[in-house]
């Protein structure tokens, strides 16, 4: 089920998302399409050329909700610590951010899948569910 979603306009082609914590410094991109640390994801985006879409889905109650994209490729898959239980997204350049409370604080499943991996990535679906026990 979808509980959020935002366009976000980028200059630079990376967009994080995790932690409203600070992003360390030692997450770096490089290359890939996707990097993570145990409280971030930097995704590769398009920038400068129109705004990429995020949307935040947790696991539907019902056969019928809305839910990501089954098209999108996958790019991370994982666990991410958040300390306050939100997670948040925004540009590398913090000039744009959007937080949403998503639970408690603690450790949250997270799959991040795109439109297109790589520099033409207009569109992201974040699912987010706690672990089970």
């Amino acid at each position: 089920m979808q509980i959020a979603g935002v366009d976000i306009y980028v200059n630079h082609p990376v967009l994080h998302l995790g932690a409203t914590d600070w992003v360390p410094v030692s997450l770096a991109l490089e290359t890939a399409p996707a990097a993570s640390c145990d409280t971030h994801v930097a995704v590769r985006v398009r920038a400068q050329r129109g705004l990429v879409k995020v949307r935040l889905f947790t696991q539907p109650e019902a056969p019928e909700a809305e839910g990501p994209d089954l098209e999108f490729h996958s790019v991370f898959d994982g666990s991410l610590l958040l300390s306050d239980g939100r997670i948040a997204v925004g540009d590398i350049e913090q000039l744009t951010r959007f937080v949403h409370r998503v639970g408690d604080r603690g450790e949250f499943n997270v799959r991040v899948a795109v439109d297109s991996p790589g520099p033409d990535a207009s569109a992201i679906d974040i699912t987010i569910t706690r672990p089970s026990n």
